[in-house]
């Protein structure tokens, strides 16, 4: 629970999130940073407060008015937690000079005045009225709604265990016995779920890289590609090494598994992840663009190659839900994906496999990705991912060849998986 002495951080780390383009949990790191008076849970209550503002901003800006302030809007979320106007007053909000002056009762008021049923469908939903209607076209307003609803609650913490190292049931009983209980997750063979987000980067398993943290949903995209020992891997948007680990795990630490990506300061935290998880046959690479040198010389001679396209996120708001309320240049994405689809598809050699995923909700980012590619490029056909996934113990019914994830159905982000293999 915030104090007073919190509120105010709280309403000045939201109004950062929303003016700024990074990322909410880069704002956060930089604001912690810069106040690090701040102790470690005192940044969990603040961290905690806001994303609960962002998730049901939308609910807020309507109680509090969308000319209001990140103030109000951050009372508006306590007071819908069960706190009373008086405690809410009592913390220190107050609206900021020259804004609209909403007390807290009055705002308590309107918020006990909400009725769902008249809400507008988006605010009703916490989404923007773009996605919306794009859920609804995919999944029907009814099953639209139920999937709002789980991308509107928080994440459950999953881990992947590391085969090289141990069982899963063997790092279950381990952090059983360092005081975490864990289930094992229900689709993916290798991932424990723990349903608070407690940090568990303090454990004597994790520092003997037993795990990582990894959605479960990341984890089934990642055995889609199926990696065998000895051969060529690529990982072609590796970003800091969350699938690559998996990957190097599945080839039993044999052959290499090439880490492409553009951005040095991602492939330079992938580095101790390596070294906790005992992998030598990882080869991070920084490359400029799709054509670089270092990703033509592989023309032709990859087994498998793996990208998990740059996207829009959509499929990530239960851990990201400032992504709601940023400007989406989807064209701009479209044609990042398609290039680095084709770049990527060079490298398969014939017998090969290339597997596309995003954490997208957006048919244009997937399945019409996917129809484009292949209409493009003839030696490639789609294998079932239902089939895939079966050969790695995992019983999962999917409707089409392609994997799709929700949270509503499967308690996983939303992910979505293509397995595409050359022929010749």
């Amino acid at each position: 629970m915030l104090t007073a002495r919190l509120l105010p951080h709280a309403a000045r780390l939201l109004d950062v999130i929303l003016e700024g383009p990074p990322p909410a949990d880069r704002q956060m790191d930089r604001y912690f940073r810069e106040h690090h008076a701040l102790g470690a849970r005192e940044r969990g209550q603040v961290a905690e407060a806001v994303y609960g503002a962002l998730r049901h901003l939308a609910l807020l800006r309507h109680v509090a008015g969308p000319d209001g302030n990140p103030a109000a809007w951050l009372a508006v979320a306590l007071l819908a937690e069960g706190l009373s106007a008086r405690a809410v007053e009592q913390l220190g909000y107050r609206p900021p000079d020259g804004q609209p002056a909403l007390a807290a009762r009055e705002l308590a008021a309107r918020l006990r005045g909400v009725d769902p049923a008249e809400l507008p469908p988006a605010v009703r939903a916490g989404l923007p009225a773009w996605l919306l209607d794009r859920l609804d076209a995919l999944l029907g307003t009814e099953e639209a709604l139920a999937l709002a609803a789980a991308l509107g609650q928080p994440a459950p913490l999953d881990l992947r265990v590391n085969t090289l190292k141990a069982r899963r049931e063997e790092v279950q009983a381990a952090l059983a016995a360092e005081g975490h209980a864990l289930a094992p997750t229900p689709y993916s063979p290798l991932g424990l779920r723990r349903a608070d987000r407690a940090p568990l980067f303090g454990t004597a398993s994790f520092r003997a890289g037993l795990y990582e943290v990894q959605d479960e949903g990341s984890q089934l995209l990642g055995l889609l590609v199926e990696a065998r020992r000895r051969e060529t891997v690529v990982d072609f948007c590796a970003g800091a090494g969350g699938k690559t680990l998996q990957l190097g795990a599945q080839m039993a630490n044999t052959g290499v598994v090439h880490a492409f990506d553009v951005s040095a300061h991602r492939l330079e935290r992938m580095r101790p992840r390596l070294r906790r998880a005992g992998l030598d046959n990882v080869q991070p690479a920084l490359i400029a663009d799709e054509r670089d040198a270092k990703v033509r010389r592989l023309r032709s001679k990859a087994d498998r190659v793996l990208v998990d396209a740059p996207c829009s996120g959509t499929g990530t708001l239960r851990r990201n839900p400032d992504l709601k309320w940023r400007p989406l240049e989807l064209e701009t994405l479209l044609a990042t994906q398609r290039a680095i689809l084709g770049a990527a598809a060079e490298l398969v050699r014939p017998g090969g496999r290339l597997v596309y995923g995003t954490c997208s909700l957006l048919l244009e980012e997937n399945e019409a990705m996917v129809e484009s590619f292949l209409g493009a490029h003839p030696q490639f056909r789609t294998v079932g991912a239902s089939e895939v996934l079966a050969r790695r113990q995992v019983a999962l019914p999917l409707e089409g060849d392609c994997l799709r994830l929700y949270p509503h159905r499967h308690g996983t982000d939303a992910f979505f998986g293509a397995v595409l293999e050359r022929s010749r």
